[in-house]
């Protein structure tokens, strides 16, 4: 497929410029001439080298580390792109970040993730497309449409692709079992859970497991992996509940802090993510356990789509 009327154009930020080649090659399409530049004081200052007037544009920024200094510019490309009269501004964010903080925790807190919504309307988007938000309700955040797309369909494929014998799918907390269920559907596989405490932020004990792993093959899955704390712990309360082969998967490999190393002390077997994170290629070549999927496909199609006013919902049924 191609555009060569350029009524749609496809633009990248800096937090992953791999993903955004790899969206447009499906597409059909080539990435934006743009110009991102800091001035000496810090501040970010973005050039269009190509006209955007009256087209449909789609610009690719993952929220990811350094979480501010990409979420303000993607801000303002945002509104470049308004002032060079863009037709339609449809922001892609596979990871969104600040997600986490999608609620009052504790007393005087901030829902930092509603305050993000804000900021990214006020710019002037008119859609977001998002990969596997945190908590379902940030879509709710927003006024504008935003497509939420799944990673159970890619995870799906790969892990039926292996053949694994006697598959057991498990939610490392109560709050992922959603997820986890649609996994499980999709490997016509049953469904275990982990009740977990979390005493304090990043500490995490595990309790009990919910279902039959003896002698199964367990596949974890959450929608990010951070610090790896609940994963490694997860994968080490299944070892000692009798599974017999470990597999983790995400859709968004955060991995901060001592995560690579946790992974690499665990009974994990492989750990499947996907690249909606940019991995330093340092990470990959210090641990062989980390496979990565691409979701480029998955996010052209959803542009094709919503660029000719189809419907998106066929990319992930029946997996809603």
């Amino acid at each position: 497929m191609a555009y060569p009327d350029s009524s749609l154009k496809l633009f990248a930020g800096s937090s992953n410029p791999q993903l955004a080649e790899a969206i447009a090659r499906y597409i059909g399409v080539r990435v934006g001439a743009a110009q991102m530049n800091r001035f000496s004081d810090g501040e970010i200052h973005v050039r269009l080298d190509d006209s955007v007037r009256g087209s449909d544009v789609f610009v690719v920024q993952s929220t990811c580390a350094p979480v501010n200094e990409n979420l303000m510019e993607l801000l303002v490309m945002v509104d470049a792109l308004k002032r060079a009269s863009a037709k339609t501004i449809n922001v892609v964010i596979p990871y969104y970040g600040y997600a986490r903080q999608d609620r009052k925790a504790r007393s005087r807190d901030p829902i930092t993730a509603k305050l993000v919504a804000n900021l990214i309307e006020t710019a002037g988007a008119h859609r977001v497309i998002a990969m596997d938000l945190h908590a379902m309700q940030i879509q709710g955040f927003f006024d504008i449409p935003v497509d939420h797309l799944l990673g159970v369909p890619i995870l799906g494929d790969y892990f039926g692709s292996k053949n694994i014998s006697s598959p057991v799918v498990v939610s490392p907390d109560h709050g992922g079992v959603v997820r986890a269920r649609r996994l499980a559907d999709t490997l016509q596989a049953p469904l275990a859970i982990i009740d977990k405490r979390r005493p304090e932020p990043n500490v995490v004990e595990v309790m009990n497991i919910i279902g039959d792993v003896a002698g199964k093959s367990a596949i974890l899955i959450d929608d990010i992996i951070d610090t790896a704390g609940t994963i490694a712990l997860a994968a080490k309360a299944l070892q000692e509940a009798g599974a017999k082969e470990l597999y983790a998967c995400c859709t968004h490999p955060v991995l901060s802090g001592p995560a690579i190393e946790r992974l690499e002390a665990s009974p994990l077997k492989e750990i499947v993510v996907t690249d909606t994170i940019p991995l330093n290629p340092s990470i990959l070549q210090s641990t062989g356990k980390i496979r990565v999927l691409s979701v480029a496909s998955l996010i052209g199609e959803a542009i094709v789509r919503i660029h000719e006013q189809k419907s998106i919902s066929k990319l992930f049924e029946p997996h809603v």
